[in-house]
Formats: structure tokens, C-alpha cells, sequence
């Protein structure tokens, strides 16, 4: 699954707020007992695993100049909820992005 978000906040300003925030992700993932890990293997890529209800999945949050993409791969198990769970990443990512 691939969700493209435009933004105009810069690409530092977008990687300060992930970084700032990153420890939230596990706040929007429905059940309440994700367990989130991120890393930032380049200035621009930041690569997260989830762990919720059983199912892992790994992606990862490219910044660009005009816009953040998210990339991962839905386990077999979770394929019939992909539309629900790409209308969460849009939504989730855009608060996050947000400023407090």
C-alpha cells in the first residue's frame, strides 16, 4: 500500500514533527496494544514496525520536498480492510503532521 500526503511545511520542519511525535503512532492504532519501533536510516526515510492484534507490518514514511509517502505491505489477513486502513493512514499521518 503506497499513501502519498501533500504538505508545504518543508522537509525539515516535516521531519522534526516525525521525530517529535513518532511515539504517538501507537495511539491511533484501534486495540490499544500496538507496539510501534521506528528508525531513521536516512536523513529523509524513517522505517517503522508495528506489532497489533496479532499481524506485523513493516513500511516506511519518505519525506520530499511537497509531500510524505508512506509505503508498506499488508499481511494477507488484513487485505479486506485495506480501505479502512488507508483512510486511517491518511488521517493519522495528517495529525501528526500537525502543529501543537
Amino acid at each position: 500500500m503506497r499513501v502519498a500526503l501533500p504538505h508545504d511545511l518543508g522537509r525539515e520542519e516535516v521531519r522534526r514533527r516525525l521525530r517529535e511525535r513518532s511515539h504517538e503512532i501507537a495511539d491511533h492504532i484501534p486495540g490499544g496494544l500496538a507496539e510501534v519501533r521506528s528508525r531513521w536510516p536516512s536523513e529523509d526515510l524513517m522505517e517503522l514496525q508495528v506489532d497489533a492484534m496479532g499481524q506485523t507490518v513493516s513500511g516506511d514514511i519518505e519525506v520530499h520536498d511537497s509531500q510524505v509517502v508512506i509505503e508498506f505491505e499488508l499481511p494477507p489477513a488484513l487485505s479486506f480492510v485495506r480501505p479502512l486502513i488507508e483512510g486511517a493512514v491518511r488521517s493519522n499521518t495528517t495529525k501528526l503532521l500537525e502543529k501543537k
